[in-house]
């Protein structure tokens, strides 16, 4: 099973402030955990949302809203991609990270067998398709 876990924005986040040495280093050494256990997949840090931007659709319509954004709990920092047997399997993994004070969500991922006869035979293949071509670009850029 999958699992994305998002790690909530705060404060400190959202006002641009960087990491300290001391925990880009904790947090390297927690992901080196996960990524020898197997079950880390991608994680990344977001940028605040002031440089982002919010599309809303409307009846139709698309409207781009710039940030920054209110309420930065309800915002994203960062997230993890982990795939883990259990969500109680990525609950003990994630209670071992580094964070001294935030919060974070742990959300299972849909997998195409979650959506039962919705996901025809031709709407898996060309699933299967996009994450093969999505795959051989990530192989690419490494060289």
């Amino acid at each position: 099973m999958r699992f994305a876990v998002l790690v909530k924005a705060d404060e400190r986040t959202e006002a641009g402030e960087l990491p300290s040495e001391q925990e880009l280093r904790d947090m390297g050494n927690f992901n080196d955990e996960l990524v020898k256990a197997g079950i880390m997949l991608a994680g990344e840090g977001l940028t605040d949302s002031s440089k982002g931007v919010r599309i809303r659709y409307e009846g139709g319509r698309k409207s781009v809203i710039d940030g920054p954004f209110a309420e930065a709990k309800e915002l994203v920092a960062g997230f993890w991609i982990l795939e883990a047997k259990s969500k109680e399997e990525v609950i003990e993994w994630m209670k071992r990270a580094p964070f001294q004070s935030g919060e974070i969500e742990i959300r299972p991922i849909f997998e195409a067998d979650d959506f039962g006869e919705n996901l025809t035979p031709e709407l898996r293949a060309q699933e299967d398709r996009q994450r093969e071509t999505m795959k051989a670009r990530q192989e690419a850029a490494k060289g």
